[in-house]
């Protein structure tokens, strides 16, 4: 199995274009089933063949998942199953998909974390502008504000992928698929102060105002997710907001807000880059606050 997975990884990787986010879940996840099979088959040295697998044993395997992840989570690791043994049928490596009738469970309806429009803008006022962190810090806060941006989108952003005088920015969302986004003027004015005070350690590492990575570490490279996962909680402390946020909770803010403004639930389907608009539709449970300030003032009766 271990070969097998490895070469499924190679195609997920180079042939289809998945994420590094992705694959590299999809490598643990069929490390641990991998793990599984051995152990329920009774082998302890070795590797486990791939004829080994079948229906009943997979159904084993997530009934084993079940007290101990999520159902998003367990979605996931059947998902990176099918997925590999669709691959292998192809290639005709196995025979069959045994995972192929197995249905994912049934998900929670999870209202996502947003937040209210004054900690937002309470948030966006913490970082120092007159650091060079702090510019860098606004630049990055106010982007994911004004655009929505998944954090993964956001570190893989090149310099040349943004016309600050277009006020447009270009990235490369899930599955390698690009996406034009329009860009708020503060925003601009933030990532145009940040480029312009990083014009020295860009091209001490290397770089120009014209390429290279657009966000940068203390140390000149590129800056990481993880880096502004902190950042944000870091700030949201700071500033006295309660709840624990990320930067896609920032991005389900300016969903919400944008759908508490007015905006149809397609056009901020273009704006996520979601692919089906089910996925869009949740943020209609998240304005139900809005929904119900609407009908207070409006129904004769309420």
């Amino acid at each position: 199995m271990k070969k097998l997975i490895s070469s499924f990884i190679r195609y997920i990787q180079t042939e289809k274009g998945y994420s590094a986010h992705t694959i590299r879940n999809y490598e643990s996840d069929l490390r641990q089933f991998s793990k599984f099979v051995s152990t329920k088959r009774g082998i302890k040295k070795g590797d486990p063949e791939i004829d080994l697998v079948d229906y009943m044993l997979i159904r084993s395997y997530l009934g084993d998942l079940f007290d101990k992840c999520r159902r998003t989570t367990i979605a996931r690791k059947l998902s990176a199953i099918k997925s590999f043994f669709r691959y292998l049928e192809l290639r005709g490596l196995a025979p069959l998909n045994p995972a192929a009738e197995i249905t994912s469970p049934k998900q929670e309806r999870r209202i996502p974390s947003y937040l209210p429009i004054d900690d937002m803008f309470a948030l966006l006022e913490q970082p120092d502008r007159e650091k060079e962190l702090g510019l860098r810090d606004l630049a990055i806060l106010e982007l994911l504000y004004s655009s929505g941006l998944r954090v993964n989108e956001l570190v893989t952003l090149d310099i040349e992928r943004l016309d600050l005088n277009s006020r447009l920015v270009r990235v490369s969302g899930k599955g390698g698929k690009e996406r034009i986004l329009p860009v708020g003027r503060k925003a601009i004015d933030s990532l145009r102060e940040y480029i312009e005070h990083t014009e020295k350690k860009r091209k001490k590492a290397g770089y120009s105002t014209r390429n290279g990575p657009f966000f940068l570490n203390y140390r000149g490279g590129r800056l990481s997710a993880r880096s502004v996962n902190r950042l944000v909680k870091r700030y949201s402390k700071e500033c006295g907001i309660i709840m624990e946020i990320s930067p896609h909770s920032i991005r389900h803010t300016f969903a919400t807000h944008l759908l508490d403004g007015g905006a149809d639930l397609r056009s901020i389907q273009e704006l996520l880059g979601h692919v089906s608009l089910s996925t869009t539709q949740k943020y209609t449970h998240v304005s139900i606050d809005k929904l119900m300030e609407v009908y207070d003032k409006s129904h004769p009766r309420s």
